[in-house]
């Protein structure tokens, strides 16, 4: 189920809509590098190009993320 968010990025409010397995797996990443979700979502936000919604950009984080650590399962 998708459901829409709310979060302050940078003083504005902004909102996203993403399933909530995703924003497990941004909670889970999140808790990895010892940061806040609003943290990681603030540096996603930053990092995504102009044309990209905030969305897209985190659940594209997310895969890139999951690509990453499957990749280093396959090395060892």
């Amino acid at each position: 189920m998708i459901r829409k968010r709310s979060i302050s990025l940078q003083g504005h409010r902004t909102s996203f809509s993403i399933e909530d397995e995703f924003l497990a797996e941004l909670k889970l990443i999140a808790g990895e590098r010892k940061m806040s979700l609003a943290s990681l979502i603030a540096e996603i936000d930053e990092a995504r190009p102009v044309t990209s919604n905030l969305s897209s950009a985190l659940r594209l984080f997310v895969l890139a993320e999951a690509k990453k650590t499957a990749s280093n399962r396959d090395k060892e």
